[in-house]
């Protein structure tokens, strides 16, 4: 059966909930169930709603996030928690909560991926689970082209159009480098760059070059990738045991 992240997202301030659940709906393996504003129906809205990751504030009138995570681990069923704020002061007192998670605010895109990468490696059995025996379809010479996206080492965005490159061949779509990305999310293709999307199976070599950049080198291809700084940790994150 195939299931998707169910996260309620519990912020007293209203942009900061829109905010969050805005960057979430950008990851396809994540449904957002429920919203509360206030600790008390946080707890209530884990009762009914049954989720499987809190997105929890910390600074709440009423009861606040670090005794409202104390009630959520006294429940039946303890969804996950990702304690989101602006206070990185309690990130000691929140982690005894065991929790997912510590996102600061404001919220960036990386840091949302990032946490998004660590609650599948958490809940494995929640995550979206495809058959992978689909093909990507491009058109090439009036053609219509199917790929194993398995055979695609990279994609790389040139001006309007994104290149797709596999081992003998270059195809030209259309479609933007954040839409193949989500396409290929049950795939291992990673985004080293704001114009690079790497199968991870290709990686041959990464080599430090400086202010936290490094250097990629994929199987099969002669040309060198940038691995930007924002993204090189994580990286090396997904390749390491």
């Amino acid at each position: 059966m195939n299931h998707q992240i169910r996260v309620l997202v519990a912020d007293d301030e209203p942009y900061s909930r829109k905010e969050l659940i805005h960057l979430l709906s950008n990851h396809p393996s994540i449904e957002v169930i429920g919203e509360a504003d206030s600790g008390e129906q946080a707890v209530v809205k884990c009762v009914q709603l049954q989720p499987d990751v809190v997105f929890l504030d910390i600074e709440m009138p009423g009861m606040n996030g670090i005794d409202t995570a104390k009630s959520i681990r006294e429940l039946k069923k303890v969804p996950g928690i990702v304690f989101a704020t602006a206070y990185p002061q309690f990130a000691v007192e929140a982690f005894r909560y065991e929790a997912v998670h510590y996102l600061l605010k404001p919220f960036e895109e990386e840091d949302i991926k990032e946490t998004v990468s660590r609650i599948q490696k958490l809940l494995p059995e929640k995550r979206v689970v495809k058959k992978n025996t689909g093909k990507f379809a491009v058109e090439s010479d009036g053609e219509i082209i199917y790929i194993n996206p398995n055979d695609i080492i990279y994609v790389t965005r040139e001006e309007k159009l994104s290149k797709i490159v596999i081992a003998d061949s270059e195809y030209e779509v259309k479609m933007t480098l954040k839409d193949l990305e989500s396409r290929f999310e049950q795939y291992p293709f990673f985004r080293i760059h704001k114009s690079f999307l790497v199968h991870l199976d290709y990686v041959q070599k990464l080599t430090p070059w400086f202010n936290g950049a490094y250097q990629l080198e994929l199987k099969g291809r002669q040309e060198v990738l940038s691995v930007s700084r924002n993204y090189a940790k994580e990286l090396r994150h997904q390749l390491e045991i």
